[in-house]
């Protein structure tokens, strides 16, 4: 018999070649199980969201994938490790890192308190879980089940339907002191995991951190309005580092929250000829709420007798192309016995934005790069009807712009692109950096992409 001798070169190429056949094979396997859905929690702001706003520092490369801690369900039972819990079973295993000052506290107090989801790919849920850390808890030891109280204070059945792209819980939380840890757990349908997002936080004292307020929201107004509803709109927030979201007030009472790229809201279910005053407030990643925008006082119709809806707009169609944020929306108008009062524009099944009964176009924004989305367009007239969708179109947005990473001491001409933080900026105008000068510090020179 004859031996067959390869040489060493090509022994190693095929060895090699098999290799990445594998570890490609295996990729593709991982990413099969746990691309179904992302997201994470931006108000109050978890620590891998505070990592990626910066507040948090040392965090590793989740500053670019808050959205991903995704580990098996069934916490306690399953799901991550003890010593892995933060980082979902230690894909981000800085996040694992635990001690009294490792991580930046966001104020809290006992009772109502709202939790809000940041979905950058929304997916058929089970349920909304939220544990605290027992009252003799100790913040110097890595997270475990024993460090929690493994009754979730706040559990919400989602029955399997799928949530809009900004979902909230307005849940009760438990007295404390002093440093505690709360985790929150969005156990997926359809799949065999959930996520998990810990979010540290302060009762009854300062942060060291961010105690900067933001501005209040400005020019709240009304639209819109009907037997059972009115839509409002206001101007942006600002803050020292970022505002996270919105809470809309009737009178003192908090009726919704929204993300902090959201203007508008339709407030709904409210009773006919009954007086309103709605009021909005911005609140940034470490809990810092600011004071209220105007008031509006808003008068609803009497109920009428009109059930007929309007006619479904027409000819929903994309208009130029998508950026890498943003899909322009144009239709054709609907008809009503009455008269069309309004628009309002449907992203999957969440409402994306209103208009007035007389514009026919709109410009979705704050979506995610390289994201397939479909969308539709419903009339309503004065008496609440909604009428049936328009046709259904679908779009993909542009792939993120190429950027450099931001650094100090370096010449930037006007139109360079730059990232920082897992954020793209535009720069405004030419300069030299130096310390001090990030993106987020100087909306002077920069422009959020």
């Amino acid at each position: 018999m004859t031996a067959i001798r390869l040489p060493n070169s090509m022994l190693i190429k095929m060895l090699t070649s098999l290799g990445i056949m594998l570890i490609t094979v295996f990729c593709m396997f991982l990413l099969s199980e746990k691309a179904s859905a992302h997201g994470y929690i931006d108000s109050p702001g978890s620590r891998g969201y505070l990592c990626k706003t910066g507040q948090n520092t040392d965090c590793g490369a989740v500053v670019y994938e808050p959205q991903s801690l995704e580990a098996p369900k069934g916490f306690p039972a399953a799901g991550p490790a003890d010593g892995k819990i933060a980082s979902a079973g230690g894909i981000f295993p800085k996040l694992d890192e635990q001690s009294a000052t490792r991580w930046t506290k966001v104020n809290i107090s006992a009772g109502t308190n709202t939790f809000t989801w940041k979905l950058s790919a929304p997916h058929r849920t089970t349920s909304w879980k939220y544990y605290i850390t027992k009252p003799n808890w100790n913040p110097n030891a890595p997270l475990s089940r024993d460090s929690f109280d493994l009754t979730p204070f706040c559990s919400v059945d989602y029955g399997g339907v799928q949530p809009p792209y900004t979902y909230s819980d307005t849940c009760n939380v438990p007295s404390r002191s002093g440093y505690h840890v709360i985790l929150a757990v969005w156990e997926i349908a359809d799949t065999a995991n959930a996520f998990y997002n810990v979010i540290d936080v302060n009762f009854g004292g300062t942060n060291p951190g961010d105690t900067q307020a933001p501005s209040a929201p400005s020019s709240l107004s009304y639209s819109g309005v009907t037997s059972s509803g009115v839509n409002l709109s206001w101007g942006a927030s600002t803050d020292n580092v970022g505002v996270t979201g919105y809470r809309i007030y009737n009178g003192s009472s908090q009726i919704a929250a929204v993300s902090g790229t959201t203007l508008n809201y339709s407030v709904t279910g409210l009773a006919a000829n009954t007086a309103y005053t709605f009021q909005v407030k911005a609140v940034d990643a470490a809990g810092n709420l600011s004071s209220g925008s105007n008031t509006v006082s808003v008068t609803t119709n009497p109920a009428a007798s009109d059930t007929s809806p309007p006619t479904a707009p027409g000819s929903l169609t994309v208009q130029g192309t998508p950026t890498s944020s943003s899909v322009s929306l144009a239709w054709t108008a609907s008809t009503d016995n009455v008269g069309v009062t309004g628009y309002r524009i449907y992203r999957g099944t969440a409402l994306a934005g209103t208009v007035s009964g007389t514009t026919t176009t709109y410009t979705v924004t704050g979506l995610s790069a390289s994201t397939a989305y479909t969308f539709t367009v419903r009339a309503v007239d004065a008496a609440g009807n909604e009428s049936a969708a328009s046709n259904s179109v679908s779009a993909t947005t542009a792939a993120a712009p190429a950027a450099q990473p931001w650094a100090a001491n370096t010449a930037y001409t006007t139109g360079t692109l730059v990232s920082y933080n897992g954020s793209i900026y535009e720069c405004r105008q030419a300069h030299t950096s130096l310390v001090g000068w990030e993106p987020p510090n100087v909306p002077a020179l920069w422009l959020l992409k």
